[in-house]
């Protein structure tokens, strides 16, 4: 099975039971039409060490970065637009700036759960907060550039998230020079996640090369 595949249907799957169904829709419709790159990163980190990771916790630990990706995303646009600052508080389209926050809000939930017991939790709670600083110093920036510097370090962060949890699934760690190559993936154009094709063919070598030997499985075989 494709990669991106396997990380799309474990994230379909620990949104299965999500309720109401409107905003289950609302969360699977933007899996569907996601850019699967930073659980693919992580089914690449884990691989890079042990060719056989491919057991379902694996996939799960994609599946929570991938989603708290998607919630910090969302969260991200809607700080930039402000859907509700020129409506009117009885106004119709309120209900899906309101669903999008929920959904948000339900993504990065998620995707800590996915993520709690594992070594990349720490990491995904600094990734969390280092969103929330990062968004709170751009509203006092007036310089663009400076702006994209501060929007992007999302998907810097994200990608460093994907390599600490895909080498924790083999029991190894992420060193800083690791975290670097990670954030280097990312790229500094824009805003957008690169797609999955976007990850050289050597990612797999490089991340070997860099992470510390794993010491004990940490993962279902």
């Amino acid at each position: 099975m494709d990669d991106a595949v396997r990380v799309r249907a474990a994230a379909d799957g620990a949104l299965a039971d999500i309720e109401p169904d409107r905003l289950r829709e609302i969360l699977t419709g933007r899996v569907a039409d996601a850019e699967m790159t930073p659980g693919v990163l992580t089914l690449v980190s884990a691989r890079a060490l042990d060719p056989a990771a491919a057991g379902d916790a694996v996939a799960e630990r994609a599946a929570g970065v991938q989603l708290i990706y998607e919630g910090l995303r969302l969260t991200r646009r809607l700080a930039h637009e402000e859907p509700w600052a020129d409506r009117d508080l009885d106004d119709a389209g309120d209900v899906d700036a309101d669903m999008d926050v929920l959904a948000a809000d339900v993504f990065v939930a998620r995707g800590f759960y996915l993520l709690a017991r594992t070594e990349a939790a720490e990491k995904a709670v600094e990734t969390v907060r280092a969103f929330g600083r990062d968004q709170t110093l751009r509203r006092d920036v007036a310089d663009a550039e400076e702006r994209l510097a501060l929007d992007r370090n999302l998907e810097a962060d994200v990608f460093e998230l994907a390599v600490v949890a895909g080498t924790d699934t083999v029991g190894a760690a992420a060193p800083a020079e690791l975290l670097a190559y990670a954030a280097e993936l990312a790229g500094d154009d824009d805003e957008r996640m690169p797609g999955e094709g976007a990850l050289p063919d050597s990612a797999g070598d490089r991340i070997a090369a860099l992470a510390d030997e794993p010491v004990a499985s940490s993962a279902d075989p």
